[in-house]
C-alpha cells in the first residue's frame, strides 16, 4: 500500500498539474494568453463575453450526456457514493471525460472551481490502479482518498490540508491503515506541484494581526453569517438543478443555455466568470467596495448555481472561496466602519469568510481551517479562523442537515451517515439474489388441489397468475389458512378468490434495502419480483431468508479481503 500510495501520488500529482495546463489552454484559445481571466474578460469584445461560455457549454452538453454523465457538476457526490456503495469502483474513463469536460467549461468561463473535478480526476486514478492490480474494495477505497488528497494536496499547494479533506469528506476514516497511504500519497503529489509550479501560498494576502480580544465575538458573527450564505449557496444550487431538470429541452443542450445566461451576466460582472481567483484577490488587497463586495457574493450564487445546474462541470470549491472572500469583506468593512479602534481592516475578514464558507457548504471545519491556513501561509490568522469555521459549520449543519456533497446524494436515496451496513444492502442488487424460479399459483386452481400443493412446498407464500403467466395476486398463510382444508369448500373455492389483489413487488433493478424495507414493512416472507417495465411480468422471487443470507456473504467477505 506504500508503494501504491506514491504512485496514486505521482499519478495524482501530475494529473493536477496537467489539468491546470489544460484549463489555460482552452483559456488562451477562448480569451488569450497571459494574465488571469478577469483582466483578460474585460478587454474582449462584449459579444465574445457572452458567446464563449455558451460554446463552452455546446461542447461540454453532449461531451458528458453520451460519454460520461458521472462528468456532469463538481464531482465529489460522485466519488463519496463510489466509496459507500461501489467499493471504490470509478469508471476508468472519467480520468479523460472529467478533465476535458472540467478543464473547457473552466477555460470558456464556466462559473466553477478546478477543485472538485482534481479530487474526481485524482480518485478515478486512485481507483483505475486498483481495478488493475485486482486488490480488495477497502484497499481501492483507500487509494481513492490517496487520490482526493493528492488532486487537493497539489491544487492548493497544501498536504495537510490534502490528507484532512480526504479523510473527513471523501472516507471518514481515521484509521492508521487509511492514514498513512493518504499521507504520503498527498506529500508526493505536494512535492510535483512544487515542481512544476513553485512553492508559493495560493493567494497573496494582506499582514494581519489580531488587533484587540474584542474581535472575537465579531468572527462568531461572522461564522454565522456566513452559515447563511453556505446554506443559501447549497439551497439555490439545488433548486436550479431541479429547474433544469424539468424543463422540457435537450439535455445536452442545456449547458449551452445556462453559459448564455453566465455571459449576459459576465457583461455587468466579468468577476464572475472562471474560478474567480483575480477577484479574490482584489477583495484580499482591499481594492473592491462594500456593495460591490455584496452584489459580487449574491451573483456569484446565481452564477455557480446556473452553471452547475445546467450541465457544466466543474467544482463548488472556489465558488465557495469566492464567495466566503466577498462576504468576509463586506462584514469586515461594517465591522471596521462601527468599531475602527478594535478591528482589522477588511482584508483580514475576507480571509476568515474564505474558511467559513467552505466550512459551511462541505461541513468539514477541519478541511477547510487547514487549507486556509497553508493557502496563506500565516499563522497568525488561525485562531479567528477556528472560530469562524466552527461556528459556521455548526450554524449550517443546524440550519440544512446535509452539507452540499451529501445532499446531491441524499436526493438519490443515499445516506452517507446510515453507516456500512446499510450501505451494503444497498450495493446489492436484487437481480443477483432473487429465485428466478418461482412457485406460482394458477388464479383458476380449486383449494382441493391448492391443499395438496401447499403441503408438498417449502414455501407458505405464492405468487398467483393468470393463463398468460401474468401476477394477479398474492396468496399468503393468511389468506388460505382458515379455508385450505375445509372439505366442503375443495371444490367450490379457486385461489383467485382467496388471494390478495394488491401486491406489493419489487424490480428487478432495485437493491435490497428497499427490498428489506418493503418486506418487513407488513411482515411478508416473500416479495414477487417483477420487470422494472411491466410490473405484471413475473420474473422471480425474494425472501427474507435470501435478503439476510446475502448480507452475511457480502460482510464476511468484505472481512476476509481487509
Amino acid at each position: 500500500m506504500t508503494v501504491l500510495a506514491v504512485i496514486v501520488g505521482l499519478a495524482g500529482g501530475l494529473g493536477a498539474v496537467g489539468f491546470r495546463y489544460l484549463i489555460d489552454f482552452f483559456q488562451s484559445i477562448c480569451y488569450g494568453a497571459g494574465g488571469n481571466l478577469l483582466g483578460l474578460a474585460q478587454a474582449i469584445p462584449w459579444y465574445l463575453k457572452v458567446w464563449v461560455p455558451a460554446a463552452g457549454g455546446l461542447v461540454v452538453g453532449p461531451l458528458v450526456y453520451f460519454l460520461a454523465r458521472e462528468a456532469k457538476g463538481h464531482g465529489v457526490p460522485e466519488v463519496m457514493e463510489a466509496v459507500a456503495l461501489r467499493s471504490g469502483i470509478i469508471r476508468k474513463r472519467i480520468v479523460l471525460i472529467k478533465s476535458l469536460a472540467s478543464a473547457i467549461c473552466i477555460g470558456t468561463g464556466g462559473s466553477v472551481g478546478r477543485e472538485g473535478p482534481i479530487v474526481q480526476i485524482g480518485s478515478a486514478i486512485g481507483s483505475t490502479i486498483g481495478q488493475v492490480l485486482r486488490i480488495s474494495g477497502d484497499r481501492i477505497r483507500t487509494l481513492v482518498g490517496c487520490g482526493a488528497a493528492a488532486g487537493i494536496a497539489a491544487t492548493f499547494n497544501a498536504p495537510i490540508a490534502g490528507s484532512m479533506f480526504a479523510l473527513e469528506v471523501i472516507l471518514g476514516d481515521f484509521g492508521l491503515a487509511t492514514f498513512s497511504p493518504i499521507v504520503i500519497s498527498s506529500v508526493v503529489a505536494t512535492a510535483i506541484s512544487r515542481y512544476f509550479l513553485g512553492d508559493v501560498p495560493a493567494f497573496i494576502v494582506p499582514a494581519y494581526e489580531l488587533i484587540s480580544a474584542w474581535e472575537l465575538p465579531l468572527y462568531v458573527i461572522l461564522g454565522l453569517f456566513c452559515a447563511m450564505v453556505a446554506v443559501t449557496f447549497t439551497t439555490v444550487l439545488y433548486r436550479f438543478e431541479d429547474f433544469f431538470d424539468g424543463m422540457k429541452f435537450p439535455e445536452y443542450l442545456k449547458a449551452v443555455l445556462g453559459g448564455l445566461i453566465l455571459g449576459l451576466m459576465g457583461l455587468l460582472l466579468p468577476h464572475i466568470l472562471g474560478v474567480g481567483y483575480g477577484a479574490i484577490d482584489l477583495a484580499l488587497m482591499q481594492e473592491v467596495s462594500w456593495w460591490l463586495l455584496f452584489l459580487l457574493m449574491v451573483t456569484k450564487i446565481l452564477a455557480t448555481s446556473i452553471t452547475i445546474g445546467s450541465g457544466g462541470s466543474g467544482g463548488i470549491f472556489a465558488p465557495s472561496l469566492f464567495m466566503g472572500a466577498m462576504a468576509g469583506g463586506f462584514f469586515g468593512t461594517a465591522a471596521h466602519a462601527v468599531f475602527p479602534g478594535v478591528t482589522a481592516t477588511s482584508g483580514a475578514y475576507s480571509i476568515v469568510g474564505m474558511g467559513a464558507v467552505v466550512s459551511g457548504t462541505t461541513h468539514g471545519p477541519l478541511s477547510a481551517i487547514l487549507i486556509l491556513f497553508e493557502m496563506t501561509g500565516d499563522y497568525k490568522i488561525i485562531l479567528p479562523l477556528m472560530i469562524a469555521c466552527i461556528i459556521c459549520s455548526l450554524a449550517s449543519g443546524q440550519l440544512l442537515k446535509d452539507s452540499i456533497y451529501t445532499l446531491k446524494l441524499a436526493r438519490r436515496g443515499v445516506n452517507i451517515r446510515e453507516g456500512k451496513e446499510v450501505n451494503v444492502l444497498k450495493s446489492i442488487p436484487v437481480k443477483d439474489v432473487m429465485n428466478p424460479e418461482a412457485e406460482t399459483i394458477p388464479e383458476n386452481l380449486n383449494l382441493g388441489r391448492l391443499a395438496e400443493k401447499i403441503s408438498k412446498s417449502k414455501y407458505n407464500s405464492f405468487p398467483v397468475v393468470d393463463e398468460e403467466g401474468k401476477l394477479t395476486g398474492i396468496l399468503s398463510f393468511l389468506d388460505y389458512h382458515d379455508a385450505a382444508f375445509d372439505e366442503h369448500l375443495k371444490d367450490l373455492v379457486v385461489a383467485k378468490e382467496l388471494a390478495t389483489q394488491e401486491v406489493i413487488t419489487i424490480s428487478l433493478d432495485d437493491n435490497l434495502y428497499n427490498a428489506l424495507e418493503k418486506i418487513t414493512s407488513k411482515d411478508f416472507s416473500i416479495l414477487p419480483v417483477v420487470s422494472p417495465e411491466d410490473s405484471s411480468k413475473l420474473l422471480g422471487i425474494l425472501t427474507r431468508r435470501d435478503i439476510i443470507g446475502a448480507y452475511n456473504k457480502a460482510v464476511i467477505k468484505k472481512s476476509l479481503l481487509k
